[in-house]
């Protein structure tokens, strides 16, 4: 008498896994640099412009703000005389006028100094971006 094993199941094949496609070819040259869109200059650009900005309007507006406050808060300041016969609150109001213009050419200044340099470094690596991307 032998013994025969029982009959086996049949397993369901499984689908074979799906072709993975080949990957795209790299270009032979990368930009050195990321185009502009992914850079970090305009960040810097807008924190030097805000800068400017309030170092000059903090500039007028607090000698303005130091005068109201003055005339409002200790008016006998204001009253005493500092030069022949010139009360204190006359002259600090003619000094507005030159802290006005202080505040203008210090604005200037660093628009100058700081600003347009980087504003005319980025223009100028935009054109590039620019001309870079016409010729592909």
């Amino acid at each position: 008498m032998s013994y025969d094993p029982p009959p086996r199941l049949a397993r369901p094949r499984q689908p074979a896994p799906p072709a993975v496609p080949p990957e795209p070819p790299r270009p032979a040259r990368r930009p050195l640099r990321e185009p502009l869109g992914h850079h970090s200059d305009l960040r810097v650009l807008r924190g030097a412009y805000r800068r400017q900005r309030r170092t000059a309007t903090l500039t007028a507006l607090g000698y303005f703000t130091l005068f109201l406050v003055l005339s409002a808060c200790a008016p006998g300041v204001l009253t005493r005389t500092v030069a022949d016969g010139i009360p204190a609150g006359l002259l600090l109001a003619l000094l507005q006028l030159p802290v006005t213009w202080l505040a203008i050419g210090l604005y200037e200044t660093t628009a100058r100094r700081y600003v347009d340099p980087l504003a005319d470094r980025i223009r100028r690596q935009t054109e590039l971006d620019a001309r870079r991307g016409a010729h592909r």
